[in-house]
């Protein structure tokens, strides 16, 4: 690996002679074994002091080999780029020009992943010599040879650096992504978990993998994860998740284990989402050794060639959602404190078990639009509430969205029952066109009315013309890449006494409203998404 700004020199050793101070780029790859194999063998001549073990990192694992060392090789050399040159024997002169060989680096790619160097040092006896290791080290080839192999494939040119929490600036603009890899219990300081909710709120991906699936590596991910963000527990990723498509179409994966035995079955990735963005992303069986392609006799993994898909979908998503990840980290929110008006509408925003906001500035750029587009003498308004708040009855249009399952206990359906018969409007959006919300959508709405189900609009529906006169609209790519040319609003509902009651979009209007681009969304476009949207609002104001 490449040495970045967020990788500072590291000390592997000190001598009575003095501190060793070698950075990655100093001492390379290739070479690094030799040093380390160098410094066993200085130290069985004497006691000697093994530093980093940063001052903000304190690790709890006991003795020497609580986890396997050096799954994988080293990193291959890297080529040697040469120009002829000339140079000139030593003195005395005069003397012919000499040809010589001088080395010349090709540019540097950006940096996208930094694998954080974790663990005390520790000592080992491999093949009679005395080494020194840390945990990160097992598999010091992965992300190298992960990022080979995927700027093959996808065509990219980006290189993995080390970083370490003593130098790295924890800016998402340096390096998009952190890898956090490795076998033992690890224990992070107050300070790196508040630099690390920062990172990943501005914008960046942590992400943790179990190398060989070890326990104690993921037991203490998940705690530490749940200790950064507190209330955003990790959740086992669904198999509509983009990170299985964004390059690859991935379904069940092969997992082999010690034996050499090998199973199939559903990925067991887990996520804690942002927004529209998974923000961390945990594997607990091992991918780092099939980055690295090799095998050894212990431990679960994905195997080699799923892995590295699995990697590349990885590389993939991360460079599709970080600027959506930076936009997420400055949203602006509007409110209309100063618009003329002579009555309130309010978007009444409906809490519920899910990810019930995916979308934070969402309503508020459509309310913006509706009032710079319409004629309507309203101030609009949004209030997040509960369908148990007794204040639900009084707002005349109740919206939600969401990713994932919910369920509605019975005074919830109840509540929302009585809501509708009384005159209310419920309007719901799948953000980014998730399956397990629509299924939820459709199953839950059944409760409230049983017997009944959600119906296609037809084309010359009010929702279509009350404002804007909407015919056609147009879909994100995915929806055109997965459901074929479409140019037809799909709305459905639900109309009690020739009165729409419920209205629900399968496909993601909410990105749309946010007015930036959502890379693996299924859902319309933001002119469409905001005609359509300020048409509901019309809609409810005026019946």
């Amino acid at each position: 690996m490449g040495e970045g700004r967020g990788a500072g020199p590291f000390v592997y050793g000190s001598t009575e002679r003095g501190t060793m101070n070698l950075s990655a780029r100093q001492m390379g790859w290739v070479s690094r074994r030799k040093f380390l194999e160098r410094m066993g063998r200085i130290c069985a001549a004497g006691s000697v002091a093994v530093g980093l073990q940063p001052a903000t990192l304190a690790w709890t694992a006991e003795g020497e080999d609580s986890g396997p060392v050096d799954c994988g090789p080293p990193p291959a050399a890297k080529p040697q780029h040469q120009t002829g040159g000339e140079s000139f024997a030593p003195l005395p002169l005069p003397v012919t020009p000499l040809r010589r060989s001088e080395k010349k680096r090709p540019p540097t790619p950006p940096a996208l992943i930094g694998k954080m160097s974790m663990g005390p040092a520790r000592w080992m006896t491999k093949d009679g010599k005395r080494i020194m290791y840390r945990d990160w080290m097992t598999d010091p080839a992965d992300l190298n040879t992960l990022l080979t192999w995927t700027n093959q494939k996808l065509g990219i040119h980006y290189r993995p650096v080390e970083a370490d929490f003593e130098h790295f600036s924890f800016d998402p603009r340096e390096l998009p992504a952190l890898l956090f890899a490795g076998h033992n219990k690890f224990e992070l300081a107050d300070s790196v978990r508040q630099k690390l909710a920062r990172y990943v709120m501005d914008g960046g991906t942590i992400v943790g993998d179990a190398c060989c699936g070890w326990k104690d590596f993921a037991d203490s991910f998940r705690r530490e994860m749940e200790r950064i963000f507190p209330g955003r527990p990790l959740r086992r990723m669904l198999r509509e998740d983009p990170l299985f498509s964004s390059y690859y179409k991935l379904g069940a994966l092969t997992h082999k284990k010690a034996d050499g035995s090998t199973s199939v079955e559903e990925p067991v990735l887990e996520s804690i989402d942002f927004g529209c963005r998974a923000g961390v992303i945990f594997s607990p069986v091992d991918l780092t050794c099939g980055w690295d392609g090799h095998e050894h006799p212990r431990g679960t993994r994905v195997v080699i060639e799923q892995a590295r898909q699995l990697g590349a979908n990885l590389v993939t998503y991360i460079l599709g959602s970080f600027q959506l990840g930076r936009f997420l980290s400055s949203t602006k929110v509007y409110y209309e404190a100063e618009a003329p008006s002579r009555d309130d509408f309010v978007f009444a925003q409906i809490i519920h078990e899910g990810d019930w906001d995916p979308d934070p500035s969402a309503v508020y750029n459509l309310l913006k639009h509706a009032r710079d587009t319409s004629t309507l003498e309203v101030k609009f308004k949004r209030q997040n509430v509960h369908l148990k708040d007794p204040k639900t009855s009084t707002y005349p249009l109740l919206y939600m969205t969401g990713h994932r399952e919910f369920v509605w206990n019975a005074d919830e359906v109840g509540l929302l029952q009585k809501y509708l018969k009384a005159g209310g409007l419920l309007f719901a959006d799948a953000c980014c066109g998730r399956m397990a919300f629509d299924l939820a959508f459709r199953r839950e709405i059944g409760k409230v009315f049983p017997g009944r189900r959600l119906e296609k609009l037809p084309a010359d529906h009010p929702i279509y013309h009350c404002h804007n006169d909407i015919t056609t609209v147009e879909y994100t790519p995915r929806v055109r890449e997965d459901f074929g040319p479409m140019d037809a609003p799909e709305l459905e509902g639900i109309t009690l006494d020739g009165r729409l009651a419920v209205l629900y979009s399968k496909f993601d209007l909410g990105n749309g409203w946010e007015q930036f681009p959502h890379a693996y969304s299924y859902g319309l476009k933001d002119e469409s998404a905001l005609a359509l949207g300020t048409n509901v609002l019309v809609y409810a104001v005026t019946h």
